[in-house]
């Protein structure tokens, strides 16, 4: 019997339905305890969902309409109810499901997560984040890409959405918090910024505040939880993912360039076969939508199969955690020690 059920838009991303039915196979094979309501045209998943031996692990729910990855998120809450993605995040709000898991458009998804879902009290707007692997682990990056302004409020509601989600993915009981800036001097930074560090250093918040980080520090693991709006996150994260493919462009030409280079990168290769999985993005796909009223996960609309797994694996370990009481948590204590009720919506 299945303690846990994962709702799946099955349409959505660039190898849909394909890449997301083997992703299900590969997470299946790990936990035998979670069920899928697996959202699509039934047509065109029912006989791949037979064919990886998931029948009995599938619940499909059959939906005509597939929110395009180009669609803009006007167009697409037009017809939303017709569409895969929209059952997906449905079955959350219905409580069938304990999160949802979705490839596709990312501006449909948190559209279509707000009009659902609802925001959380407190929460002036929710924030994307991305789990991003440093030196001693892994951090948590947000917002990298959801809202593309952020005034010093919603970095502090950032802050204290981040950390209970780290505290969920990592198992660090106090991770610590940075603000992304241009230095990490006090007088660096926009007033936004300084506002807002004000604020996180109040003792009644309770946070591990460790001051403003620098962009180097992101992948040196300098703090658990780095805070910044969309615009600045979402230049980090991809310029991060561009580095990370030209350095295995070049690690790949040096490794082949010469028979001498072939025949050491056979001698190295248990090395370089863990240097690979390190630099691997498949490994740390997932980005969670927080200060929803349910668990969502973005999957990279371009992943293979194990980045599915890893983003359903993602999704299967907040649904059973307690991160987004703590989320409840924190913000109460933001609204009345700091005085911000009149911000809740």
């Amino acid at each position: 019997m299945a303690s846990l059920i994962l709702s799946i838009d099955a349409m959505g991303g660039d190898a849909a339905p394909g890449v997301v039915l083997d992703g299900l196979k590969l997470f299946a094979r790990r936990r035998a305890d979670v069920q899928f309501e697996v959202h699509g045209r039934s047509d065109e998943i029912t006989a791949g969902i037979e064919a990886r031996g998931l029948k009995d692990r599938c619940i499909i729910k059959h939906h005509d309409d597939v929110v395009g990855m180009s669609d803009k998120p006007s167009a697409a809450l037009r017809r939303a109810k017709g569409t895969s993605m929209w059952g997906a995040v449905q079955a959350v709000k219905a409580g069938r499901a304990g999160a949802a898991v979705s490839a596709g458009n990312t501006g449909a998804l948190m559209a279509f997560s707000m009009l659902s879902l609802r925001k959380m009290e407190g929460v002036h707007r929710p924030a994307m984040t991305a789990i991003w692997p440093t030196i001693a682990g892994r951090s948590v990056v947000l917002d990298v890409g959801a809202n593309l302004d952020a005034d010093s409020d919603q970095l502090v509601t950032f802050a204290i959405m981040g950390e209970a989600y780290a505290r969920a993915v990592t198992g660090k009981a106090k991770p610590t918090i940075g603000l992304l800036n241009i230095g990490s001097e006090d007088e660096k930074g926009r007033d936004t910024l300084k506002l807002a560090a004000e604020r996180l250093r109040e003792p009644e918040l309770g946070l591990d505040y460790r001051g403003y980080v620098e962009g180097n520090d992101i992948s040196t693991g300098a703090v658990d939880v780095v805070v910044t709006d969309g615009f600045t996150g979402n230049v980090a994260l991809k310029t991060a993912e561009g580095t990370a493919r030209l350095v295995a462009t070049y690690v790949r030409e040096a490794l082949t360039s010469s028979t001498a280079s072939k025949v050491g990168a056979a001698l190295a290769s248990s090395g370089l076969k863990r240097l690979k999985a390190k630099m691997d993005p498949s490994n740390v796909n997932g980005g969670v939508l927080l200060g929803l009223n349910g668990v969502v996960v973005k999957s990279h609309g371009g992943t293979d199969a194990e980045g599915y797994a890893t983003a359903v694996s993602l999704a299967a370990d907040l649904a059973g955690s307690r991160y987004m009481e703590e989320v409840a948590d924190g913000l109460k204590r933001d609204t009345t020690e700091i005085g911000l009720s009149e911000v809740s919506e």
